[in-house]
């Protein structure tokens, strides 16, 4: 019988071992797209207990505990750390087939040396005790974490008016942690908030009266975050829609209504936000930065959850809504006057799979490899059969041997051994290939492939 999570998880053929352990087991970890605090990262951040490190933001965590009957109180409520972790291993029985169950075990064993403790109610006091005493030591707060899982870099996600002083502080880090541009609020238009934070904007760089003053000041929080490291940019886009090129008259009085608190209507807030994309994206090629587009999801969609508890707790969904026209759309803007960066497509739907993977396809230009990306499978889709699916579409409609491979997109500092979990799937894949004579029997090659996807594509394109 098969021990669970054995040293050979997932590696079901001879070549699948030898590419893991041989090649991708101690490559380092470049995670070029997570969600991590730098101020806890600045800061060295220590946990007194498993409880408040491992459910403190992970909505994975807590969107599994509710389905398994876990009252909110013991999820996100007032109840003390130890007895949240006693209900997550309560119903951690009942979570087989559930990548978190994977996870968890994962981040006991690579974090704590629980190598074969599977967490339960029996065993819940023995796990809590040893991590106690491991997250005692100094060694065990923020920045030890990231030692001991071999992190090379680390990609936050910031607001572009955030003051990047915890990136200062870690310039001299024996690892990199790199601000990414996240301009989400400027092109919300149509949100609450929205005028806020374009005053907020004003307030730090310069008077906005129209749209081009709203490009001018993003591009100079920009260039405050390349000083700082920045490497790469990232939108949210919950709806991608075709938004019409109109004048820039047209976006300066959409502005105006919006900072006067009027109604932008459909038609205008696409417009701004398709121009919005286009004046960005120009601006990031210009400075050699990576644009991340993530889309389709639905946030936030239990009303009664968001009011108690607030955003990003677990209650979001995978919008459904047609993106080949207007992805078409936003690229071709851009490579008209080529002026296209290069770029990540993240596609919540995994449905699109085939739609971003072609669309990529038809903007490669030579000019560096695999400059459209179809984005690791994501969100929802990070577990075996999504990353599968996706990474075999990528193979088959595109060029896998360019791939940017695994990132957390994390809240915890536990979750570094998801690239793990991605590269023994990987090593798998390739292994079978070769058992089933669909690439050679030729080691440098293959070699080569799972040592570029798990590793060095990320590093050339993120620490260059």
């Amino acid at each position: 019988m098969t021990r669970f999570l054995n040293q050979d998880f997932l590696l079901d053929t001879a070549e699948a071992r030898r590419l893991y352990h041989d090649v991708a087991k101690d490559l380092p970890i470049v995670d070029y797209h997570n969600h991590l605090p730098p101020a806890e990262i600045a800061g060295d951040q220590h946990w007194e207990d498993l409880g408040s490190l491992w459910l403190g933001h992970d909505h994975y965590k807590w969107r599994v505990m509710r389905w398994a009957g876990v009252e909110e109180r013991l999820v996100t409520g007032d109840a003390s750390p130890r007895e949240k972790f006693d209900a997550f291993a309560r119903a951690m029985p009942r979570m087989l087939g559930n990548p978190v169950h994977h996870w968890s075990h994962l981040e006991l064993w690579r974090h704590f040396d629980l190598d074969g403790v599977i967490l339960g109610p029996d065993t819940a006091d023995h796990v809590w005790e040893v991590t106690q005493d491991r997250l005692s030591r100094p060694e065990f707060g923020a920045q030890g974490l990231l030692t001991r899982m071999n992190v090379e870099l680390v990609g936050t996600t910031d607001d572009p008016l955030d003051t990047l002083e915890h990136h200062a502080a870690l310039r001299d880090a024996p690892w990199r942690v790199v601000p990414t541009f996240r301009p989400d609020p400027a092109v919300k238009i149509d949100a609450p908030g929205f005028a806020d934070w374009i005053d907020r904007l004003e307030a730090a760089t310069q008077p906005i009266s129209g749209f081009d003053d709203v490009v001018e000041a993003l591009e100079a929080r920009l260039d405050h975050f390349v000083a700082h490291g920045c490497r790469a940019a990232d939108h949210g886009i919950d709806r991608l829609d075709a938004g019409a090129e109109v004048s820039v008259a047209r976006l300066d009085a959409a502005l105006d209504a919006a900072r006067a608190g009027r109604e932008v209507g459909a038609v205008d807030a696409a417009a701004w936000r398709a121009a919005l994309f286009v004046a960005m994206g120009q601006a990031y090629a210009r400075r050699n930065l990576v644009m991340q587009l993530h889309v389709n999801a639905m946030r936030s969609t239990r009303t009664r959850l968001f009011e108690t508890v607030g955003r990003d707790v677990g209650a979001d969904s995978i919008r459904d809504t047609a993106m080949a026209e207007p992805l078409n759309d936003l690229l071709d803007r851009l490579d008209r006057t080529e002026e296209l960066p290069r770029m990540v497509i993240y596609g919540l739907d995994p449905a699109k799979n085939p739609v971003i993977v072609t669309t990529a396809g038809n903007f490669q230009d030579g000019s560096v490899p695999g400059k459209v990306q179809a984005g690791t499978a994501w969100w929802f889709n990070d577990q075996l059969d999504g990353m599968e699916v996706q990474m075999r579409t990528l193979a088959q409609m595109g060029l896998i041997s360019t791939f940017l491979g695994m990132l957390t997109d994390s809240r915890s500092f536990l979750s570094f051994p998801r690239h793990e979990y991605f590269r023994r799937l990987f090593c798998r894949i390739v292994g079978r290939w070769q058992a089933e004579g669909h690439v050679p029997d030729d080691p440098e090659i293959l070699d080569a492939l799972v040592g570029d996807v798990c590793y060095r594509n990320a590093r050339d394109w993120f620490t260059s």
